[in-house]
């Protein structure tokens, strides 16, 4: 296989021109300084949030699988530190587990009834999307009267999900967000977990029957799904030292935006966890460059609309290039046809 054959072959190609296009676009069009923007806290510290929650996401799209129940759980996951730890005053600790228990009982939930039940898990999740949210804002009421509950997490908590690093304007969560990557991309491309994942995306019942345990796997993914929306919530609420029923209600399609974005097909079977992570990066500078450009902010979401298309059309074009791409042959003295 040939250099050009392996570039156009590996699903983060189409991300990594994407990013530089963006690049380009808000340099040409928009008079950005690229060195400021590469500094810029406030895209990457956006990254971060989404990113952390977009590894396990993408993971699961890549075995054929969709939640969209994350929307909800990123608040959930706030609400149950504020609530637990700031309400009624117990240990931060608690907060944390309550926050991470929750993302783990709905991802059950989810991922019984993907395996229990022939609905598509976009039903699924939207119904648990939809389920939270009620849940959240109901209980949120019930028990403490208000919509938005303040916290005071010990220093302990603040360095290890609260903390501004890098000069007191990034936050730690994307310390956590390299690291959720790291652990990703060694799952997914280092471990015979990965080839489980790709095989359930291009085919289950082939998967059960070569000896897969796609059941239980599916859980387990959608356990992680909902945990990681849960865990980046729980953060939040440290930095922020409050919690409100709607925080990260939005970033359910924009995660799923950045997952595409890197490569993902929503249905199942291609991707790659570098792909998702350069997609996460070039959905955040689309969302937050517009703010460092000369353009008029009232033309935001077009740009940022006809981008991402633009973008997952790339991804699309990449990828049938890379299943019908067919080497050159050499002749016997090393020259090609």
């Amino acid at each position: 296989m040939d250099i050009m054959s392996a570039f156009i072959r590996r699903p983060a190609t189409a991300s990594v021109l994407s990013l530089i296009g963006v690049l380009l676009f808000y340099f040409i069009f928009g008079g950005v300084d690229l060195e400021k923007l590469g500094g810029a806290a406030s895209w990457l510290n956006y990254a971060a949030r989404i990113g952390i929650v977009a590894i396990p996401v993408g993971l699961l799209m890549i075995s054929g699988e969709i939640d969209i129940s994350i929307g909800a759980m990123i608040p959930a996951g706030a609400m149950a530190t504020a609530i637990i730890s700031g309400y009624y005053g117990l240990p931060i600790i608690f907060g944390i587990l309550g926050a991470l228990g929750i993302g783990v009982i709905v991802g059950l939930i989810n991922g019984v009834l993907a395996v229990r039940t022939t609905v598509p898990t976009l039903i699924i999740t939207l119904g648990t999307l939809i389920a939270m949210q009620g849940i959240v804002l109901a209980g949120s009421v019930i028990l403490t009267g208000n919509a938005s509950v303040p916290l005071s997490a010990p220093d302990w908590a603040k360095t290890l999900f609260g903390q501004l690093i890098f000069g007191g304007s990034h936050q730690v969560v994307i310390i956590w967000w390299l690291a959720f990557t790291l652990l990703g991309w060694f799952i997914l491309h280092q471990s015979r977990f990965g080839n489980w994942i790709f095989a359930m995306g291009g085919d289950k019942v082939s998967a059960r029957n070569a000896g897969i345990p796609v059941d239980r796997f599916t859980i387990l993914l959608f356990v992680l799904t909902a945990t990681s929306a849960s865990f980046v919530g729980m953060c939040h609420a440290i930095l922020f030292n409050s919690a409100q029923v709607s925080g990260g209600m939005n970033d359910i399609f924009n995660i799923i935006a950045s997952v595409v974005v890197g490569g993902v097909l929503l249905s199942g079977g291609f991707g790659s966890v570098p792909g998702i992570f350069i997609g996460t990066i070039t959905f955040a500078i689309v969302n937050k460059g517009i703010d460092f450009t000369d353009i008029d902010r009232n033309w935001s979401s077009l740009i940022i609309g006809v981008m991402l298309l633009a973008a997952v059309l790339m991804n699309n074009r990449f990828r049938n290039m890379a299943l019908n791409y067919v080497p050159r042959k050499k002749d016997k003295g090393g020259s090609a046809k």
